[in-house]
This record gives structure tokens, sequence and C-alpha cells, in this order.
């Protein structure tokens, strides 16, 4: 076991999202996503091997599907599956800070 302090996390920005991800290995990687009301984050071309889980944690968001042109609503507690290959993207329709924690398997 081994534990991750929010401290030794990777942290970087993807646009307006505040990005930090925890722990990479070759079979799994998490992180999370913060955004604030009104801001959207990069578009993530998508993991050509991976299947990635959104978790919303906080906040009301959309995620956007460029491929498709479709938009996924998550509130609290919802998960969205995106399958290999999806590019998504992460907007905040909210009035309060949002945060999504991500993972995908295998690591991708």
């Amino acid at each position: 076991m081994k534990v991750i302090h929010s401290t030794d996390a990777e942290f970087f920005m993807d646009g307006s999202e505040v990005c930090r991800q925890y722990i990479a290995t070759e079979k799994i990687t998490f992180g999370s996503s913060t955004l604030l009301p009104g801001q959207t984050g990069g578009t993530d071309p998508g993991h050509s091997e991976a299947h990635e889980i959104f978790f919303c944690s906080r906040g009301h968001v959309a995620v956007y599907n460029r491929d498709s042109g479709k938009y996924y609503e998550l509130n609290e507690g919802d998960i969205l599956l995106i399958e290999e290959g999806e590019p998504h993207q992460i907007s905040n329709i909210g009035t309060e800070t949002a945060v999504i924690t991500w993972s995908c398997a295998p690591y991708a």
C-alpha cells in the first residue's frame, strides 16, 4: 500500500482546468480536475488503449465529445465512462467549484 498526499501530486493546467495527477503506474492512473463556474478545460484527445472514468465529486459539469458532438451532463455523484480514443472536454455549468476525479486503466 502507498499513501499519496495532495502535496505530492503532480500539478498542471489544461486550459482553465486545474489538474492533479496523484499516481500513475503501468496499470492505472488517478487524478482530479477542478474548474470554477463558467470555466472550460482543454480537450483531451482520449486514450488509445484505456477506458477512463470521470466521477463528479462536486458540482455540475458538461463533458463534450468532439467526435460525436454530444454533451454528457454530470451532477455530484455521477460517473461517466469514456471509452478508448474518445476526445473529451469538461465545462463547469454550475454555480460552484466543480471537482472531477478521473482514472484510466490500463495506464495511458
